[in-house]
């Protein structure tokens, strides 16, 4: 997977306390940013997985032979 350019622009404020956020980490605010993003892409696919496993079992549930 090749990588491209995202260009922001960020406010005076919330790019200091991300410059902040990555310091404490030790990271550079580039990164701190992208591992931001796929964290939160993580956890978006995460809970619709969950959502449509939850999906599946309640249907299974329903149509099971001999539930009531």
């Amino acid at each position: 997977m090749g990588s491209r350019v995202l260009s922001l622009r960020v406010e005076g404020e919330l790019l200091e306390r991300v410059r902040q956020h990555a310091a404490k980490r030790g990271m550079s605010v580039q990164d701190y940013v992208v591992r931001t993003l796929i964290r939160d892409d993580f956890d978006e696919r995460f809970k619709s997985s969950v959502d449509e496993t939850e999906r599946f079992y309640s249907g299974a549930a329903i149509e099971a032979p001999g539930a009531t």
